[in-house]
């Protein structure tokens, strides 16, 4: 018996999704350089690569807000506590002993509710801080004509850009981790690339 195929995931979904993985993955390279982890591009051109992929991410993000909207995709998003405990137990142990998964996608519920929290933890937690942060380091310059001199240090600016980079790699990885967690190691990533999930 063959699986049943559906569409799940749009076009401007799949571009948005790869492009955001790759700029992230870029600002992770150059954002740790700058930080002083190692030396690949020498600090000025990690620097000058940083810069211009923050303002390209946040470009896309901007594109992919307006489309959220306009499609209705942000319901998507919207977090509950209904099953969550189902869905920890799944992971925690029911995945190592060939539990059935508790959720099934559809195309109007791509996300589980621990996907769903994880989000929100992502766009309410993790983007403002790193965000916030990054904005307030990039305008420097300009803190003493905005009168922030007087309440703003450069050093704790620099410390919560780099939780918030910390937190935004460990998100990656896991993500990253949690897309092997479908049928087949791959089926997730195929998903992602296609469109179309296997039920």
């Amino acid at each position: 018996m063959s699986a049943e195929r559906i569409y799940i995931y749009k076009r401007f979904e799949r571009f948005w999704h790869w492009s955001q993985a790759f700029l992230i993955i870029g600002m992770m390279i150059t954002g740790f350089e700058v930080h002083g982890t190692y030396s690949l591009l020498g600090f000025g051109k990690a620097v000058d690569l940083h810069t211009l992929i923050a303002w390209t991410l946040l470009t896309l993000w901007a594109f992919t807000i307006v489309w959220q909207f306009t499609t209705g995709e942000w319901r998507q998003y919207l977090p509950g506590l209904r099953n969550v405990d189902a869905m920890i137990r799944y992971y925690a142990w029911g995945i190592f002993k060939d539990a059935p998964h508790p959720f099934h996608k559809t195309a109007l519920q791509k996300h589980n509710p621990l996907q769903r929290l994880a989000y929100l933890g992502f766009l309410a937690v993790m983007s403002p801080i790193i965000w916030g942060s990054g904005l307030l380091y990039l305008f420097y310059g300009q803190w003493g004509s905005l009168g922030l001199n007087a309440y703003l240090s450069l050093e704790w600016v620099a410390f919560f850009h780099t939780i918030g980079a910390f937190m935004i790699t460990a998100f990656f990885f896991v993500h990253v981790y949690m897309t092997t967690t479908g049928h087949t190691p791959f089926a997730h990533i195929k998903a992602m690339i296609t469109g179309w999930e296997e039920a």
